[in-house]
Order: structure tokens, then C-alpha cells, then sequence
């Protein structure tokens, strides 16, 4: 027997059904809602609003878990490699050894992008910002490849997935070059898929370009970390536009788009800014007083999470890596040295503790990220090429989900009622 919930509206009671699912809140059925009563829901934000059924990501911010197919990202981060975790997220188990073979045969042949886009990228000027070259330049995916854009064809789908998570890694290297002035590298199919891409970002014509595994295993894991996390703004812009039919190529640069935003993609960048604020170590604990005083306007950035009241399980991975990044290039860096310290007095301090505002994964990935050598403008175009994964997986699952529609939110109206037209002498 179904539970159903009952709702009290205007002296009449309507029921509907509460579905449960795997695991997780259960969620009221409300489709019926306004055609039986005339109302609607009002959930700004749409916190409290389940959009969709999925199977791809779980999160329980309380405790601090997030599941990938059921497997946590702790062991994916430590055990997998990225393009196991792509697999996984598009076809839901985890590939065989003969699978993940062909997948990343696949993936690695489709990795050049067509020739006519390096003249595509000079139409940008030389200072714009690399995310700003990525909108732009994925969405002009689908004037190139006209041949996987029929969204109603699984094997046009296929190729369009692949397509996708295969170029965006030479796109976001070209956006780097372009920025800095390099001719482009074209990709070397003998590298892995984060190998390949370290090369073309920072590797140049002239010299052999050796990548090096600890870095490349940290990128790799910084790539696993990002690739999705369940139905946030981007992904559920990318559901939105391809609700309406759109190629995936557009709906991947709205997905690019919304992720530019600072509230969202742009958060790491953030934490390491307030860094070089602070500067050095003696100084944290005059910011630390600074974000304890509700009058001061100061906030630690990287600290907390809008989902996770617990600690974020993806930092717990982080905090490792930072230090295998700062062994491995011998990093000295006052920048660093005061992460580290904030790091240890916001894990002891009682008010962090209390107000559970533990580091978050922004908080070291921007940090690492620095350490490497991106600059901050390529941040966030990291996380979008980490993200497309999950974004390509989210948006298969819509397509072939029998219950989507085109999205149409409703609103709650507070503007004039019916007036009349008034001529412009009258007024």
C-alpha cells in the first residue's frame, strides 16, 4: 500500500502519493496538485523540490556521503581513475577491463576537434576570459557535427557523449593557450585522458613534454571529485535546456554557463583569493575573529557547504592530495603554508566545530590548482571539463526518462492586476 499525504486547502482535503526511493527523503507526489486545486507549490530555488528521478548520484549532506552508481567517492577517488568513473556514470556499473579497454579507445579518438575551430577561437580577444571562449566554443560543437545532434537516436546520442567528454579536455587547453598566447598542441593518443590534457595545457612544440604521475594522479582525482554531484544549478540547467529538445552540445554550454557563476563554479577561486588576503599564518587569527563577528562583513571562503552539514567527504580526499602535490614539486609558498595552518585551527576551533564549517573541496582544490600552475581564470574551466561527465550522464538519463517534460516552473505573481491602456497624451 502506498502512503499518501494528505493536503488542507480551503476546508477540502486532497490526497497524494509519497514515493520512496532506494535510499534517501521520501518525496510527495504533487503532480496532480493544481488541477485539483487551483495551487501551486512555492519553493524558491527549488530546495525542497525533487525535479526528477535519477540513478546517478546520491548525497545525504548530513552525514557527509555522496554515492556515484552506490559506490562512494572516497574509494573512486583513491581506487578508480576518471575515465572508470565516467564509465560508471554513463552506463551504471563499473567497466571490466576489456570495457574500460574500449571506452578509453574510444574516448581518445574522438579527442581532435575540427580543424575550423582554431580560426574559431581568434574571433576572441586575447584577453577574454577562458570560460567566456568555452560557452562560446562548445556550443558551436553542434555547427560542426551535425551528425549526432538527433537527440531521439541512441547511437547519435552515443557518439555525441563521447564527442563531448573527449573534446572538452582539448578545448579547455586551447582556451588556456589562446589566453597566454601559445600555438595550440594537438592530443597524443598514447597519454591517458588527464595526462593528454596536462600536455596540451602546458606543454609546448619546441621540447618533449613529460607529465608527471603525481600530478597527473592528482588532476585525475581532482577530475573524479567534480565529475557530478546530483541535480546542482548546472546540472539542472543542462536537464532544463534539453527538456526542450535542445542538441547536447547546447545544453552542454548552458550547463557552462551557469557553472561560470561565482556562487557556484567559481567558489575555489574564491577560497584562494581570501588566501592571499590573509597573506601569511600569523595573521589567520585575525581573520579567524573577523568571521567570528556578525558585524564584519568578512567571510572564510571554502569553509562549509550548501548541501554538506557534515564534513564534505570530497575534502577528505583533498586534504591528502594537497600535501602529495606540495612533497612532489617542493612547494614553499607562504599562500600554502597559511591553507595548511587555517586548515588545522578551523578543525579544533569550538565555533567552526559548533557551526559544523568544515574545509570544503573548494577549499583545496584551488590551492592544489595554484600549485600546479593554472591560473585562476582556469579554474572553473576545470571543474566544466570534470563536470561534462556528469552533465552527459544526467542528460541520457532525461532523455530516456518517460516521465520528463519540458520544464515549466510556475511563479507566485505580486504585480499589478488587469488595468486599462492609457494613451501617452493622458498620462
Amino acid at each position: 500500500m502506498t502512503d499518501t499525504a494528505t493536503f488542507d486547502l480551503a476546508g477540502k482535503n486532497f490526497d497524494y502519493p509519497v514515493l520512496s526511493g532506494s535510499v534517501g527523503p521520501d518525496v510527495v507526489d504533487i503532480r496532480k496538485l493544481y488541477g485539483q486545486t487551483g495551487a501551486f507549490t512555492y519553493d524558491p530555488g527549488f530546495t525542497s523540490t525533487a525535479s526528477c528521478r535519477s540513478e546517478i548520484t546520491y548525497i545525504d549532506g548530513d552525514e557527509g556521503v555522496l554515492l556515484h552508481r552506490g559506490y562512494p567517492i572516497g574509494e573512486l577517488a583513491e581506487k578508480s581513475s576518471f575515465m572508470e568513473v565516467a564509465y560508471l556514470l554513463l552506463n551504471g556499473e563499473l567497466p571490466s577491463a576489456d570495457e574500460l579497454s574500449g571506452f578509453n579507445h574510444t574516448i581518445s579518438r574522438h579527442t581532435m576537434v575540427h580543424e575550423q575551430l582554431a580560426t574559431f577561437f581568434r574571433g576572441f580577444r586575447r584577453d577574454a576570459h577562458p570560460m567566456a571562449i568555452m560557452c562560446g566554443v562548445v556550443g558551436a560543437l553542434s555547427a560542426f557535427y551535425h551528425d549526432s545532434t538527433d537527440i531521439h537516436d541512441p547511437q547519435q546520442r552515443m557518439i555525441a557523449s563521447h564527442r563531448l567528454i573527449a573534446k572538452i579536455p582539448t578545448i579547455a587547453a586551447m582556451a588556456y593557450k589562446y589566453s597566454v598566447g601559445q600555438p595550440f598542441l594537438y592530443p597524443d593518443n598514447s597519454l591517458s585522458y588527464t595526462g593528454n590534457f596536462l600536455r596540451m595545457t602546458f606543454g609546448v612544440p619546441a621540447e618533449p613534454y613529460e607529465v608527471n604521475p603525481a600530478i597527473e594522479r592528482a588532476m585525475d582525482r581532482i577530475f573524479i571529485l567534480h565529475a557530478d554531484h546530483e541535480q546542482n544549478a548546472s546540472t539542472s540547467t543542462v536537464r532544463l535546456a534539453g527538456s526542450s529538445g535542445a542538441n547536447p552540445f547546447a545544453c552542454m554550454a548552458a550547463g557552462i554557463a551557469c557553472l561560470w557563476g561565482p556562487a557556484h563554479g567559481g567558489a575555489n577561486e574564491a577560497a584562494l583569493n581570501m588566501l592571499h588576503e590573509i597573506g601569511t599564518p600569523d595573521r589567520i587569527p585575525e581573520f579567524i575573529a573577523r568571521a567570528k563577528d556578525k558585524n564584519d562583513p568578512f567571510r572564510l571562503m571554502g569553509f562549509g557547504h550548501r548541501v554538506y552539514k557534515n564534513y564534505d567527504p570530497r575534502a577528505t580526499v583533498m586534504q591528502k592530495t594537497v600535501r602529495e602535490v606540495f612533497e612532489t614539486l617542493n612547494v614553499s609558498d607562504p599562500v600554502f603554508e597559511t591553507a595548511l595552518k587555517l586548515e588545522e585551527i578551523a578543525l579544533n576551533d569550538p565555533y567552526f566545530i559548533e557551526k559544523k564549517l568544515f574545509p570544503n573541496v573548494d577549499f583545496y582544490s584551488g590551492v592544489i590548482l595554484s600549485a600546479i600552475g593554472f591560473p585562476t581564470s582556469m579554474f572553473t574551466v576545470l571543474f566544466a571539463l570534470a563536470r561534462t561527465v556528469g552533465w552527459v550522464a544526467q542528460w541520457n538519463e532525461m532523455i530516456t526518462d518517460p516521465d520528463q517534460k519540458i520544464g515549466r516552473p510556475r511563479q507566485l505573481y505580486t504585480g499589478p492586476t488587469q488595468r486599462s491602456y492609457v494613451a501617452v497624451g493622458e498620462r
